[in-house]
């Protein structure tokens, strides 16, 4: 999609929602080697195989399930995946595995580790049931981890509680799970409990991504705050922002993601969404954004969409002391569709959320994984996908 300044809210989404869902190339740039993912573009995917995770599969006396979050850890070798269990089940924690594959078939996964994240204090994070007792620390909804490519320390996300008061965070973790730091957040990603301002609920922190330098972390919500706009429709998109913060948690950029209308219709009076479940930094300011969307039909079964797209904030509007997006003038990053995961014609698409860069295969070419989060339901399934990236 090529930028403009939009006038208003309304041209900005009838434009968004006008978006051709068809696999598109530019001319690639080429790939540093040495250095996975810096300075790159994705003109398409190779689908290569699947895996999946049985229903609560037991591994060192937890649960596995709810992975929201995936990186390739190039120090040692393995993956981590980090689960969305608000400690209800088990700590809230993140895993490490091996993935057995190469550019033929996707074979196995074996998990080797899980490690409990830590609060400040040492100890574990609390249910919703504790916290409503105690109050102490926070409610964790993990949706996001990254690998830093400095010292292979861990950061993840949470998306915070509207009706707790909790606001997302960023947190720096050790990898051994005990807290180091937590990110400032500036007075935007405060929560609200009238919904006049803030991240919605379950809405917040759903991807981050460190650029190819480790220097900056992106952050990107899955949807729009209340003071930026509604929901997307079935024929309107929305108004993301997505945040590029340095280290230390200050606000280095942030810019307007126009999120795209529903894929299809719900049922009368049932459910559907759309938002950003991750991102990816391909360079400075290139990234790719993962949109997905599950609609509910008559029955009340929900049909999940993913479409997978490479943004730009080059040339984009830095946003971050706009107090709404409500009529406000602006030029949101540049957007691209790289793939309709649903016109792989796989048995099925869940709940996409996690997605790293891998190791490169024989060939020389980047691999791609992308991992769902099954919500510990029966009627969902934990898949991980793997593909190579084609320049």
């Amino acid at each position: 999609m090529t930028s403009k300044i939009y006038p208003s809210v309304r041209r900005l989404l009838s434009l968004v929602c006008a978006i051709p869902l068809l696999l598109s190339a530019c001319a690639p740039l080429s790939a540093d080697k040495a250095n996975p993912g810096a300075s790159m573009t994705v003109s398409q995917l190779r689908f290569i195989g699947e895996q999946r995770v049985p229903l609560k599969q037991q591994f060192s006396g937890t649960s596995i399930g709810g992975l929201s979050g995936i990186d390739y850890d190039a120090r040692r070798g393995d993956w981590v995946m980090i689960s969305d269990d608000r400690s209800e089940i088990n700590p809230a924690r993140y895993y490490r595995a091996r993935l057995d594959y190469d550019d033929q078939a996707f074979r196995a996964i074996t998990f080797t580790d899980v490690i409990t994240l830590r609060q400040p204090d040492g100890s574990v994070y609390p249910s919703k049931e504790n916290y409503a007792v105690n109050h102490a620390g926070v409610v964790s909804d993990l949706e996001a981890l990254r690998v830093d490519p400095r010292d292979g320390s861990i950061w993840y996300a949470s998306e915070g509680d509207v009706a707790l008061r909790l606001k997302p965070l960023v947190r720096h973790a050790a990898a051994d799970g005990s807290y180091r730091a937590e990110l400032p957040l500036p007075p935007l990603f405060e929560v609200d409990s009238a919904h006049r301002f803030g991240p919605r609920n379950n809405q917040a922190f759903e991807g981050i991504a460190f650029t190819p330098d480790g220097n900056s972390l992106w952050a990107a919500l899955e949807g729009p705050m209340y003071q930026d706009g509604e929901l997307p429709g079935p024929s309107v998109g929305a108004l993301n922002r997505i945040t590029r913060f340095s280290r230390d948690g200050a606000v280095q950029g942030q810019y307007v993601y126009p999120l795209s209308a529903l894929p299809a219709m719900p049922a009368p009076g049932k459910y559907a969404d759309n938002g950003v479940s991750e991102i990816l930094a391909l360079g400075d300011t290139r990234l790719l954004a993962l949109e997905r969307s599950a609609v509910q039909d008559a029955a009340g079964a929900y049909h999940v969409y993913v479409r997978l797209y490479e943004i730009d904030s080059a040339g984009a509007t830095d946003v971050q002391q706009l107090p709404t997006l409500r009529g406000a003038e602006f030029r949101p990053v540049s957007k691209r569709l790289v793939l309709d995961l649903n016109s792989l014609q796989l048995p099925k698409i869940d709940n996409l959320e996690g997605m790293a860069l891998g190791p490169r295969l024989s060939n020389g070419n980047l691999s791609l994984v992308l991992v769902s989060d099954d919500n510990f339901s029966k009627s969902q399934v934990t898949q991980l996908l793997l593909f190579e990236v084609l320049q």
